[in-house]
């Protein structure tokens, strides 16, 4: 991608561990930008606890992860070009992307806020004209999908849509796998629903005998969620694989048939465009922002949320129909193409050079 060298970008967000999505996509960016030859300074939004044992003191622990924070923002921002602000809902909104507006305005160096949180519509609907404060100090806010841009729209915010990034060199189709393996590439938490995933796992089990679920993921639902595997008898055929690098996430991906994503809330799910790109047929609620990536029974079979039964009949139909797995998972890996760097890098450079220069301004 030509248009970024030598531009030196701030990327403020999360960095893996754990690995979320908006954390992987932070590292991604950062990669490929530095790649382009961009000066690349990452200010992380969770680093490490120093000393160690303040990550026990609850209440007070934020304070020292914000101080160096600040101090972090505030030298940053003094040395790039743009600030990129990956933003998220709630109190990562309050405490990490509104002070780096505020920080950079200070310092008069422009702002692109990249809003990724799925609860936008809930967290807008009580603080817009808080976050409206803020935005009017921003050079552009982009959003990943129509979705979030319909949300801000809402709110009279003016938003421009710029996609997430799926590795093509990673998440790439593999040899075909007989075995009915079903993988969920989600956090071990409430908002993403793994209990239905295992109750539809259930039915699937009692027709195909030889069907695995893996719940690739970790998070404070993993006692229960192993309680319930066990009450109905799947021990032995669900996984539970904790946190896997990307690599491993990658090759879990092409062994197995389907992915299924269980989620209450969400925004544009990497985790679905990365099975996409790994020629995996996909399973989905149809919530937030997953009907503006994939189309039921082209690309993708989307549920209602929380419906066990929905959601084990569609993991049947493909499973058991070799025709319409083969057409959603060809037509998903034509579809991905949209995400690659070579698409999507062009539209960040474009945003970033004509931003580099200017004076923080409104976006909405």
């Amino acid at each position: 991608m030509t248009g970024v060298a030598g531009l030196r970008i701030g990327i403020v967000g999360p960095l893996p561990p754990p690995a979320g999505g908006m954390a992987m996509q932070t590292r991604q960016l950062a990669e490929l930008l530095g790649a382009a030859q961009a000066r690349v300074e990452l200010v992380p939004t969770n680093p490490s606890y120093r000393p160690a044992w303040v990550a026990r003191l609850r209440g007070v622990r934020a304070l020292f992860r914000l101080l160096p924070y600040l101090a972090a923002l505030w030298r940053a921002a003094g040395r790039v070009d743009v600030l990129h602000v990956m933003a998220n809902s709630g109190w990562s909104w309050h405490l990490f992307a509104a002070p780096a507006i505020w920080v950079a305005r200070v310092r008069r160096t422009p702002v692109v806020v990249n809003y990724r949180g799925g609860e936008a519509g809930p967290f807008l609907a009580k603080s817009a004209a808080v976050v409206r404060a803020s935005l009017r100090h921003v050079a552009r806010l982009v959003v990943p999908s129509g979705f979030l841009q319909d949300v801000f729209a809402r709110h009279g915010i003016r938003s421009e849509i710029v996609p997430n990034i799926v590795d093509l060199q990673r998440f790439r189709p593999g040899a075909r796998v007989g075995e009915a393996q079903i993988i969920v590439a989600r956090n071990l938490e409430p908002i993403y629903d793994n209990a239905t995933a295992i109750r539809a796992f259930a039915q699937v089990h009692a027709r195909h005998a030889g069907a695995r679920l893996v719940l690739a993921g970790t998070g404070p639902e993993e006692g229960e969620l192993r309680a319930l595997a066990a009450s109905m008898g799947l021990q032995a055929v669900v996984e539970f694989a904790g946190r896997l690098d990307r690599d491993t996430m990658a090759a879990r991906l092409r062994a197995s048939r389907i992915a299924l994503n269980p989620s209450r809330v969400d925004n544009m799910p990497n985790s679905v465009l990365e099975a996409m790109a790994s020629g995996v047929a996909v399973v989905s609620t149809r919530v937030g922002g997953v009907p503006y990536i994939v189309e039921h029974g082209r690309t993708a079979l989307l549920v209602p949320p929380a419906d066990p039964d929905a959601m084990a009949q569609a993991l049947l139909a493909l499973l058991e129909d070799e025709g319409l797995h083969e057409r959603l998972r060809t037509q998903a890996l034509t579809e991905v193409q949209a995400y690659t760097w070579e698409a999507v890098g062009p539209q960040w450079a474009a945003v970033y050079r004509e931003v580099a220069h200017m004076a923080p301004q409104a976006a909405g």
